[in-house]
């Protein structure tokens, strides 16, 4: 992963907290006591979630980084994600269908790029985030080299 992740999950996160702030905020004001809760009941709900969107924006992105992980081998491609539940995944190179790779618009400002690695398996592909645009694309360049080179045919 790119160190650059980090500041990419955080910010990522960070909006989708920037959205529900904002939604309480106009709560706040345009309520006028019709759902029945007084101002401070408005605002300790603000303060609340404020708390936990900064423990959220603060801490997430450092334990991805530590958590995720992954290697790209002439035999396999293997990788570790998740948050309490880990899971490792291992794709031969034999059973790889395509490498694909694609960056939204988030992504590029932070010019970070996703690579997604489909084999037959019933558990889906196999998805790299948070790698720098150059990474993913010489990832991209050798999974396919090394696909093609590889007896088999992928199923």
């Amino acid at each position: 992963m790119s160190r650059t992740a980090v500041w990419y999950w955080a910010a990522r996160a960070a909006i989708g907290w920037l959205i529900i702030l904002a939604a309480q905020v106009v709560w706040l004001v345009t309520d006028g006591g019709g759902t029945g809760l007084s101002v401070t009941s408005h605002v300790a709900v603000l303060v609340v979630t404020a708390v936990v969107a900064v423990a959220h924006v603060t801490v997430m992105p450092q334990w991805r980084y530590r958590v995720h992980r992954w290697e790209a081998t002439s035999a396999a491609v293997f990788t570790q994600s998740g948050w309490f539940k880990q899971e490792w995944r291992i794709a031969p190179v034999s059973r790889i269908q395509t490498v694909d790779s694609e960056r939204g618009p988030l992504e590029q400002l932070f010019r970070l790029a996703n690579v997604t690695v489909t084999t037959a398996s019933a558990a889906g592909p196999i998805k790299i985030g948070g790698l720098d645009r150059d990474t993913a694309q010489r990832l991209v360049a050798e999974l396919t080299a090394t696909a093609q080179a590889t007896a088999g045919d992928a199923t």
